[in-house]
């Protein structure tokens, strides 16, 4: 008996750990997110979060972090405890663009033939309400990520833009058609052509504003923001409750500058590369004219269009070199 209780021990022994395989497991899966961070939050543990998580890029959206962030809002697209997601970055940045030193050796083939940025749209199919908490700068492609989002969250220090033509391309993700529904032509237009950023303040650029309790909402058909500003702002920014607005103008300035602000508008769009300028134009008038799918679809093949040019490679050399680009117009 005592040689066969020694047996029995000796084959139990190395299944002991196999009983907490199923937990082991499902916290692997977690810990093996690389670029992103989630979990549960919520009384109920019925919200689940996604941060964004390459802090030494700026959270740069590079394909690994795309797929994982793919991964887990399909995972909480599929737990019936979450209703609802939120997405969020760090304190400097929510997402600074995508990998530039990822994609500058990509050709026209390649984004073309590979469907390049295709998965990125995933989360305008998830249907339950997406959240982005937006902190810091949410530039290129971290601008378009929350605009796909359903409502967007700003902290008073969030910065917004599309600076791709500074790299001798332009928005591949939605951002020539979404900004342009919500901000209007002329800021999107701006914003775009000269990869000027604009603040929480600057909101009073956009289309529906609301004054509500010191916090500035707005809103149009496609996403809700809130912006956290200080009561004096607020009241600078005189958004009467209700009141529509489409943005005619960009900025205004005083009788004697406004000529010379012109002026050096137009220097700097004259800087960028004029053929990649005209595709940016082209895609952005498109949003007038076409629905929200057909504009994204326009936009994409323009995007891939500047791969083929000289000055996309320029730029996006330029950009992990740090030094000023030299466009050629070709």
């Amino acid at each position: 008996m005592a040689a066969l209780r020694a047996l029995l021990a000796c084959v139990r022994a190395p299944l002991r750990p196999w009983l907490f395989c199923p937990v082991q497991r499902s916290f692997a899966s977690r810990a093996a997110f690389e670029y992103i961070i989630t979990a549960k939050k919520g009384k109920s543990s019925n919200v689940g979060l996604i941060q964004l998580n390459r802090p030494k890029a700026l959270n740069a959206l590079c394909n690994g972090l795309i797929a994982e962030l793919n991964q887990a809002l399909q995972a909480f697209e599929e737990d019936p405890a979450v209703g609802a997601v939120v997405l969020t970055g760090g304190e400097k940045a929510f997402a600074a663009g995508a990998d530039i030193k990822e994609m500058q050796s990509h050709t026209f083939q390649d984004c073309y033939s590979g469907g390049f940025l295709s998965h990125w749209d995933q989360l305008t199919r998830v249907k339950k309400p997406i959240i982005a908490a937006v902190n810091g700068y949410a530039l290129g492609g971290g601008c378009e990520l929350a605009m796909m989002c359903d409502i967007i969250y700003a902290g008073e220090k969030a910065q917004f833009g599309q600076p791709e033509i500074l790299i001798g391309t332009i928005p591949g993700a939605g951002g020539t058609q979404r900004l342009t529904r919500a901000v209007g032509k002329s800021l999107a237009m701006e914003m775009v052509l000269t990869g000027d950023r604009i603040s929480a303040q600057d909101a009073k650029q956009a289309v529906i504003s609301t004054e509500l309790s010191g916090v500035l909402r707005v809103q149009d058909t496609h996403c809700l923001c809130l912006f956290e500003i200080p009561p004096r702002t607020a009241e600078w920014l005189r958004c009467p409750r209700g009141l529509k607005t489409n943005s005619l103008v960009s900025k205004v300035f005083p009788v004697e500058t406004v000529v010379e602000e012109a002026i050096q508008c137009a220097e700097k769009i004259a800087s960028n590369s004029k053929i990649v300028t005209a595709m940016a134009k082209e895609s952005v008038n498109a949003a007038f004219e076409m629905t929200l799918a057909e504009g994204v679809k326009l936009e994409k093949k323009l995007f891939y269009s500047t791969f083929a040019t000289e000055d996309q490679k320029e730029g996006m050399a330029a950009f992990v070199e740090k030094r000023k680009a030299n466009f050629k117009d070709q």
